[in-house]
């Protein structure tokens, strides 16, 4: 791209202009968000060598999961999505092709979802990098919060656990050979798949809170449960994704302490009362982790467990 016009004339082509929820669009200096809603709104970072490597990542899946990881912070609320805004840092060594291949990719992740690209910002930079907000609308009951839960609820996640670690670790060990040995966890980590109508059904289910697990069960469940809960978890080994299982096999670990520590999972991890799970239970893909106990700490298996999961600035 050689001006600001030419990615502008771009993004045009890949994302419309108008929305239902949004009153002014692209091309002034602020958006103007409409319908009379509360609106949850959400950002992540998404850094080239932090993030993603090009070595693996293509301009399409560069594009598709900056968005889907925004994405599914909104459906973690049991919301909807509706906008959201974009700014790109962006190297000089990236060609026309690699930006069509990105803006493509993610034009069409926010056509699935029905929602617009309101505005941004562009800068050059020495690696490639992208910040989005996103906004959504409120669910049937309202948004879906953490720390909702009480002593006895149901824990339960939608999503396979620990599967993008796998694929993580294996592109970064093998590169593309990853590919042909565990094709299900390098997609998982590559073009995690956004749960919105899951969030939106979970809602009118009655669950009492729903959260995006991006930084492993280990780490995450706490956060949930909040300063006061802790949880006794009964996962098995042959209840994971066989991606998970073979993986964790070949570098010598436990698959189920493998699987919890986890990472980018994008899975839903959510909570309801023993008394109302029923709805909550139909839905696609719900599996029964554990139970919220008064004693603080995880136990697994009926073993403490007490590794840390991920953290940004310690790993």
């Amino acid at each position: 791209m050689k001006s600001e016009a030419q990615f502008l004339e771009l993004i045009d082509t890949h994302f419309k202009g108008n929305h239902e929820y949004v009153a002014l669009g692209r091309g002034d200096d602020c958006a103007v968000l409409t319908g009379g809603k509360d609106y949850c709104v959400s950002s992540d970072l998404f850094l080239e060598d932090v993030h993603f490597r090009r070595e693996y990542f293509s301009a399409a899946d560069i594009g598709y999961k900056a968005l889907a990881v925004n994405i599914s912070d909104v459906a973690a609320m049991g919301a909807k999505p509706v906008a959201f805004t974009m700014d790109l840092m962006i190297p000089s060594n990236l060609d026309d092709e690699f930006w069509n291949d990105f803006f493509k990719s993610m034009g069409m992740l926010a056509r699935q979802n029905d929602i617009i690209l309101a505005g941004g910002d562009l800068s050059r930079a020495d690696k490639l990098g992208v910040s989005i907000s996103i906004f959504g609308v409120a669910g049937s009951t309202g948004f879906l919060k953490r720390q909702s839960c009480a002593y006895g609820d149901i824990l339960f996640t939608i999503g396979d656990i620990g599967l993008a670690r796998a694929g993580l670790m294996a592109l970064e060990a093998s590169g593309e050979k990853a590919r042909e040995a565990l094709p299900a966890a390098v997609l998982a980590h590559l073009r995690p798949k956004p749960k919105v109508m899951i969030g939106t059904l979970l809602n009118a289910a009655g669950v009492k809170g729903l959260m995006d697990i991006s930084d492993g069960l280990a780490r995450d469940l706490p956060r949930f449960l909040g300063p006061e809960l802790g949880a006794d978890l009964t996962i098995e080994a042959n209840n994971l994704n066989a991606n998970v299982t073979k993986f964790a096999q070949t570098i010598d670990v436990d698959p189920v302490e493998f699987a919890i520590l986890g990472g980018e999972d994008y899975a839903l991890l959510g909570a309801v009362s023993p008394f109302e799970a029923g709805k909550a239970e139909s839905v696609p893909g719900f599996t029964r982790i554990g139970t919220v106990t008064k004693t603080l700490g995880l136990t697994v298996n009926g073993k403490p467990f007490t590794t840390p999961g991920f953290d940004h600035f310690t790993d």
